[in-house]
């Protein structure tokens, strides 16, 4: 018998979304790349028309070979003005959204009242050429060590903070901002 949830997903505080759904590290799973194509086609059939520079496969789960979260991350670029339009589009095909600033907006997939469902997704709407991920994606993929540096920073912070996600995002901040820059000037800005 399921248990009826006590309250909405957008009722709970961020200590009890925290609980509900805690940082989690899988191995690497090629399923998610599957998961990431998935998405995509309905992404482009649901945006159609739309004004979509590109959309990526951004995240851990985009890395060969080590740990992540099991959750899909997409990095969508957008040309449109107004990036809600969009944002109110993904919400009625049933995005929730997490955070909004105007210039960056996050919705997340697969998120239910009893916990993760099986195939979950971070999608990030942005405006093109704010794409960060895909530089540190690239630069991991190219070079194992670093990516398995990476890997063992995730595993060594996973339990410390595993119902602190923003906690979790920060102590990660200095490894990502290096290595993002590092490939920057590698790959000579080649998504700007």
């Amino acid at each position: 018998m399921n248990k009826i949830p006590a309250k909405k997903l957008n009722e709970m505080s961020l200590e009890e979304l925290w609980q509900l759904f805690p940082i989690k590290l899988t191995p690497h799973d090629e399923k998610m790349k599957t998961y990431y194509s998935e998405m995509e086609e309905r992404l482009k059939t649901l945006c159609g028309g739309r004004k979509i520079h590109r959309i990526s496969h951004i995240g851990s789960t985009a890395i060969k070979g080590i740990w992540a979260k099991p959750i899909v991350d997409i990095l969508i670029e957008s040309e449109e003005e107004n990036l809600q339009v969009l944002a109110e589009l993904l919400e009625k095909d049933g995005f929730i959204i997490m955070s909004n600033s105007g210039e960056r907006i996050s919705l997340n997939f697969g998120y239910t009242e009893t916990g993760f469902a099986e195939k979950v997704y971070h999608l990030h709407l942005r405006r093109s050429g704010d794409n960060d991920e895909l530089y540190f994606r690239d630069y991991l993929n190219e070079f194992e060590k670093t990516a398995k540096e990476y890997e063992q920073l995730k595993l060594q912070l996973w339990k410390q903070y595993e119902f602190n996600r923003d906690a979790y995002t920060t102590a990660k901040t200095d490894f990502v901002t290096k290595y993002t820059l590092l490939a920057k000037k590698r790959y000579n800005h080649r998504y700007d």
